[in-house]
Order: structure tokens, then C-alpha cells, then sequence
């Protein structure tokens, strides 16, 4: 049976919901040292990290209300360098962690709210290929699950896993061409076969049986080297293939310019 857009969209809003709840809780509670703390991710302070994803979610929310005020924002930060930072202060002022922190959280579920009331057969424009409103909130999904690793690290706090990451595992597959268009290299092959043990023990599969290629191991993993906030070398992933190994080395599943994984060693697993 054909699965219903309007309901499916729903299902992936309710997922990142839930992951915005949970980082906004252990960053409720958190030691507010670590809000000027440097993270094993470019150094990025926990403040930095808040204001990464509330300026991106605003970024979001802005092409859910208009394309074309989304399009307008875009040739604007272009023409101004550190208009992301101006828009974070308030009367030139800038915000401290707990003060940023409900800002992000009120606009946050602002955007939840928009993408909950979007059309599912709509695409909204975005800084790399457009997407239809379920990829949007599995996009969001996973840069909120993605960041959340600078804290969770810097905390040495063990983080809770669950199901829901499969969002962020299906996006991680179906990047597997853009990871190389986006440095201008073509495909090595075919997509590799990926089959993957989620929290729950359950086993998930793309891509046919017969692939000459494949990645094999634990769901979390797969989706810390797809969002590379781990090196391939620093998890239990078995690859098999030129093609796969060349993906895992440099696997991005999010938009904009190339990025390099970290370097092994200096993101360790929990």
C-alpha cells in the first residue's frame, strides 16, 4: 500500500521534534562552563553550536514561508559577510548560552510547526538542491542529531539512541551520488548494498543483494561518518569494495561546499 505523503511527513516532524527536545534538555541542565568550551569540532564552542543550528533553522523556516524571501536572505548574507552574526545579536548586544539557547528553542518549534502545516508534494528551496518537505525535516533531523555530538563529546555524557536515526541512515544512502558530484568527481560504481543493526536490533537494508560493493555494522556509526562527526577508521564498519571505500572516506550527506571527515582519532566513539 502506497504510503500516505501527508502522514508521512508527519511521522519524520514528530522525529525531529523529539530530537530537538533531547538536546535542548541536556543543554537545559548542562554546566554553563561548557557553553565557552572547546569542542573536538573545529574547536566550536557549545555556544557556537546553538547559534549554528538556530540561525539554520531560521534559514529553514524562511524558505518553508517563501522561496523567494528565502532567495532574497540568500544574496543578502552573500553581499554582507557576518550577517549571520549581526542577526544573532539583539541591539548589538550578544545573546549568552541560556538566553540563545530558548531563543533557538522558541524558533525551533516555529519551524516544526511550519513544516508539520507544509505541502508534502511541494519542494522548497534550499542553499543546496531543493527538497520536498519530508527530506526538509530529515534534513533538520540530522543536523540537530549531527551537532548534537559536540556536546554529547565535550560532556563525555553516553547518549541515548533510537530508531528514529534510520531517518538520518536513509538520507546518508541516498547521498552516496552527492557526496561525489559535490566534489566534482564521478560515482565509482554503483551504490554499494548497505544493511545496517538499528538500536532496536532490527536489520535495515538498501540497495539489491547483489551489489558488488557494501557497508556493513551498526546504524549509529554509519550515521556518524555519513554527517562526519566520526572517521571511518574510528568505528566498526565493515567495507567492502573500491567503491564504498571511496564513499566512506569522504561520505557528506549534508548540503553545501565539500568537507573533509575528522581526522582519525580525534572524535573518538562512546
Amino acid at each position: 500500500m502506497t504510503e500516505d505523503p501527508a502522514t508521512a511527513l508527519r511521522a519524520v516532524v514528530e522525529d525531529l521534534r523529539t530530537e530537538g527536545d533531547q538536546l535542548y534538555a541536556l543543554l537545559k541542565d548542562m554546566d554553563t562552563a561548557f557553553w565557552t568550551t572547546a569542542s573536538t569540532f573545529k574547536s566550536w564552542t557549545v555556544w557556537d553550536v546553538v547559534a549554528h543550528l538556530h540561525f539554520s533553522d531560521y534559514l529553514a523556516l524562511t524558505s518553508l514561508r517563501s522561496g523567494a524571501e528565502f532567495t532574497a536572505l540568500l544574496d543578502e548574507m552573500r553581499a554582507n559577510p557576518g550577517y549571520n552574526q549581526r542577526w544573532l545579536s539583539h541591539h548589538g548586544q550578544t545573546p549568552n548560552g541560556p538566553d540563545l539557547l530558548e531563543r533557538w528553542r522558541t524558533l525551533f518549534q516555529q519551524m516544526c510547526d511550519a513544516l508539520d502545516n507544509a505541502d508534502p508534494d511541494a519542494r522548497y528551496v534550499w542553499v543546496g538542491p531543493g527538497m520536498k518537505a519530508r527530506m526538509f525535516a530529515t534534513a533538520r533531523q540530522m543536523e540537530t542529531w549531527a551537532h548534537g555530538w559536540e556536546v554529547y563529546d565535550l560532556m563525555g555524557v553516553s547518549r541515548t539512541h533510537t530508531d528514529r536515526i534510520k531517518n538520518i541512515a536513509t538520507i546518508g544512502v541516498r547521498t552516496y551520488g552527492w557526496t561525489f558530484e559535490n566534489r566534482r568527481l564521478p560515482a565509482p560504481g554503483p551504490a554499494p548494498r548497505v544493511v545496517l543493526k538499528a538500536p532496536s536490533g532490527a536489520i535495515w537494508e538498501w540497495q539489491p543483494e547483489n551489489a558488488m560493493d557494501s557497508v556493513q555494522g551498526d546504524a549509529v556509526e554509519f550515521c556518524q561518518v555519513v554527517t562526519q562527526t566520526r572517521n571511518i577508521a574510528d568505528t566498526q564498519l565493515v567495507v567492502r569494495g573500491a567503491a564504498a571505500q571511496a564513499w566512506m572516506a569522504m561520505a557528506q550527506c549534508f548540503a553545501g561546499p565539500p568537507e573533509e571527515p575528522p581526522v582519525p582519532g580525534t572524535r573518538m566513539a562512546q
